[in-house]
């Protein structure tokens, strides 16, 4: 009988689960909200959602990919991004104590760049970085076919470079090559109210027949292309892998190609940038991945 497994994707607004077969083939998969700062409901959620599929179905462990500095070996949460409940907390711990069923947790940058070595851009691939840009930025490397955790479980915390020294507040990446600065930029390009929600495919439908924000777009691919050739030219990949909801822009790839040309050494170390094949499955599949590897090991 083939194995099945529970995955679950932890993200600031959304809850993505899953049921696969080890293979990573989902069996059915839903979401539902994210309980961000209340951690009893929180559980509550994810031990309901657990019994359910165990309802049906004999289940033989959970992965989980959530933000945050992540200790893989004890499962604890050092920090947990926009989830706050999670922070400084041991999901692995708090939910293997509710559902009698081994639990392994990993970041959610590394669980992306594990679901692409499975069966997604990087499956030939050994050596490559995968690149999230969204709310903020982050990802994983991946170097002679492992998860680069490194010293303090920090690897691939991509979004706290520097690559705009000496901006007032838009330094790191996470401010200034998100996908969350761009739409911040462009609120205040047009005057619009910062609380109102934008979406970042609207700002590039509006650089079409506007060449003010066509420049601010422009601007924002500098920072994305500064970020990416210094990871480029410290960790001389076979590629780069770029996800996160911007990369489904059509000509994204092109218009930083286009930036990465006007760097005076961007010849010595190209390589090819590529989207991430797993979207929104992503996370599940890569949180799977790390579970089996856990427990292989073990």
């Amino acid at each position: 009988m083939r194995k099945k497994y529970i995955a679950f994707d932890i993200g600031g607004t959304r809850v993505k689960h899953s049921l696969l077969f080890e293979d990573g083939t989902f069996i059915e998969k839903n979401q539902y909200n994210t309980s961000t700062t209340d951690l009893q409901q929180l559980l509550a959620d994810m031990v309901r959602t657990i019994e359910q599929y165990k309802s049906s179905h004999r289940v033989c462990g959970i992965g989980i990919s959530m933000p945050g500095f992540i200790n893989i070996e004890t499962g604890h949460a050092e920090t947990a991004g926009s989830v706050t409940a999670l922070e400084d907390k041991n999901l692995k711990t708090l939910l293997e104590q509710k559902v009698n069923l081994p639990v392994e947790v990993e970041n959610d940058g590394n669980c992306v760049a594990l679901a692409e070595m499975l069966n997604g851009n990087a499956r030939d691939s050994q050596n490559f970085i995968c690149i999230t840009i969204g709310t903020g930025i982050g990802g994983g490397i991946v170097l002679n076919g492992s998860i680069l955790h490194g010293h303090s479980f920090r690897g691939g915390e991509f979004g706290f470079m520097v690559t705009q020294k000496g901006a007032n507040g838009r330094e790191i990446w996470h401010h200034n090559g998100s996908t969350s600065s761009l739409v911040e930029e462009y609120k205040k390009l047009k005057g619009i109210n910062p609380d109102s929600t934008i979406a970042g495919e609207v700002i590039f439908e509006e650089a079409a027949k506007d060449n003010r924000v066509n420049s601010l777009i422009d601007e924002w691919l500098s920072y994305v292309g500064c970020g990416i050739y210094n990871l480029a030219v410290t960790l001389n990949p076979e590629k780069i892998l770029i996800g996160g909801g911007v990369s489904a822009q059509e000509d994204l790839l092109n218009l930083m190609r286009t930036q990465f040309e006007k760097l005076e050494f961007w010849e010595n170390f190209r390589l090819p940038i590529l989207r991430c094949k797993h979207k929104n499955d992503a996370g599940m599949l890569g949180a799977l991945m790390h579970f089996l590897s856990r427990t292989e090991n073990k």
